[in-house]
This record gives C-alpha cells, sequence and structure tokens, in this order.
C-alpha cells in the first residue's frame, strides 16, 4: 500500500504542476515581455501594456486591461512615461496585486538636459527625470533578468529550478550578445550619434557611443537651439538621424534636410530583443562609417 501511495504521490504532483495554469504577468513594454518568456517560458502568459506603435510617452490603459489586472499575479514596472501617472492608479484599482520595479539595483543615469544642468551645480535629477530605457544595455538587462527570475520563483517555488536554469542560458546568450556588440562598435568609440528622442543613452555607454538628443523631456528644440544643433552636427559630419517609429518624423526630415542627411527608424521597443540590439548596431555601424 505505501508503495502505491508513494508512485501516486510523485506521479501525480509533476503532473498537476506540468498541467497548472500558467501565472498571469503583466508588463509595460514588449522588451519586458521578452525576458519573461524566456525565463517562464509556458508556465507564464505575459500581457504588455504599451502594444505595437504606442508610444509609453502617451498611452493610456484600456478598461479591458485594467479589468484583466485583477487576475494578474505579477506586474513588472520599468520606469517608463506612462507609469508615473498610471501606476498609483494601478495599485489603488488592484491594491492585492504585487508590482515589482526592474530599475532595482541598475544604475540610472540622467536624461541629457538634467545631466546638462548637474554639470552646472543644479539639484540631483528626480526618478522620474532618469533615463528610463535601461533595457538597451545587455548588462542591465541580466540585472532585470534575475529579478524576473526570484520574483518568479517567490510566487511559484515548485518551478524554481526550472527558472534557474532559463535564466542561466538566458545570461549567457546575454553576455554573448554584448561582446559581439562591443567588438563590432568598438572602431566608432567615442563617437558622437544624433537622435530625435534621446532612447539610446545606456546602449551608447555600453559601447563607448555618445548620444545627441534633438528632443528633450518630450518637448522640440527652439530656433536658437536648432541652429545650434544643425551647425554641430554638419562640423561633425553628420548625416544620420535616427527616430522612434512611435514618434512623428516630420521634424526630424527637416533637420535631415537642413545638413543633407537622411532619416533612419530603429525601435528600441522591439520585442526580439537579441535580433533588435544586432539590427541597431549594424544602422550605427553604417551611420558613423566616414
Amino acid at each position: 500500500m505505501r508503495f502505491y501511495f508513494l508512485c501516486f504521490f510523485f506521479l501525480y504532483f509533476p503532473l498537476q504542476s506540468a498541467f497548472a495554469a500558467p501565472l498571469s504577468i503583466f508588463v509595460s513594454i514588449f522588451p519586458q515581455k521578452y525576458f519573461v518568456e524566456q525565463i517562464g517560458q509556458s508556465q507564464v502568459r505575459v500581457s504588455v501594456m504599451v502594444g505595437a506603435g504606442q508610444s509609453p510617452a502617451t498611452y493610456e490603459p484600456t478598461p479591458q486591461q485594467m479589468a484583466q489586472l485583477n487576475h494578474a499575479s505579477l506586474y513588472f514596472r520599468i520606469g517608463v512615461p506612462f507609469e508615473r501617472v498610471w501606476m498609483q492608479r494601478l495599485q489603488q484599482n488592484v491594491p492585492q496585486l504585487p508590482v515589482v520595479d526592474l530599475r532595482e539595483g541598475i544604475d540610472l543615469h540622467p536624461l541629457p538636459n538634467h545631466q546638462h544642468q548637474e554639470k552646472h551645480g543644479h539639484d540631483k535629477p528626480s526618478r522620474s527625470s532618469l533615463d528610463p530605457h535601461i533595457w538597451l544595455h545587455p548588462l542591465n538587462a541580466i540585472i532585470m533578468a534575475k529579478t524576473i527570475r526570484d520574483q518568479l520563483s517567490h510566487i511559484d517555488p515548485v518551478n524554481q529550478s526550472l527558472y534557474q536554469q532559463r535564466y542561466q542560458h538566458l545570461e549567457k546568450n546575454l553576455l554573448q550578445l554584448h561582446e559581439v556588440l562591443k567588438k563590432q562598435l568598438m572602431p566608432f568609440a567615442k563617437q558622437r550619434f544624433l537622435v530625435f528622442h534621446p532612447s539610446w543613452g545606456y546602449f551608447a555607454k555600453a559601447y563607448g557611443l555618445e548620444q545627441l538628443a534633438i528632443e528633450h523631456e518630450g518637448k522640440s528644440p527652439g530656433a536658437r537651439a536648432l541652429v545650434q544643433l544643425i551647425t554641430q552636427a554638419k562640423q561633425e559630419a553628420i548625416k544620420v538621424i535616427f527616430v522612434q517609429p512611435q514618434f512623428s518624423q516630420q521634424q526630424a526630415q527637416r533637420i535631415a534636410d537642413a545638413i543633407a542627411g537622411q532619416v533612419i527608424a530603429i525601435d528600441p521597443l522591439a520585442e526580439n530583443y537579441p535580433e533588435n540590439l544586432r539590427r541597431a548596431a549594424d544602422a550605427f555601424v553604417v551611420a558613423l562609417s566616414p
């Protein structure tokens, strides 16, 4: 009898785990979805708040999403602009939902204009004025992946060993990606590139580049600043302006015309993280090559 009981125990509980409903995980943007799915795989079902083609700066959650959050197991936030307004409302509406900040443990950098203020002795920037695009540095992605692994293990300890194995595989791939990009971009160290929206600061720091941003805090430059920027671009022979697909490209195109350059779209919000960073690196190589 004891033998049959043990057989039932060891057969039933793994099957119970295998057929358990996946954890409902919410994230703000698509790159987070990639990281959570790499670690959670069939144990998670990931929903993204900011949909394809939408901007995290102007996004507002839908009533359907707010209702679905009542059944979620976990929310991973990351610091994108819509969270500043909506995260407090979300937690008031769904107080039982655990919210985990993937910025924890990451060295956050100020946006370009706040960096300028610091150099002139002004106050230290608030958390809301820090650059939220942390995921574009692969080593930051590894820190986020650790947090995801730990949180999934906390709410689903039965599958802790699976989450650890998948994290290790993801970490290995991200380290390899970082080394490939570092080698590819090393010949262009200290060179500047021009972007409309300042999305690529962490990527630039990772590979020794410097980002020049046209937009600051969501605002286009004034006439005087625009003239200075065009003059600088001409002096440094910058011929490419990088833009995000989620933003209007009209002003970027006017600036490109003024410097006899071109506009190229690269998407920091694309879901396939490794492929997207490789594509971005290729675009930077083309733009920075003489």
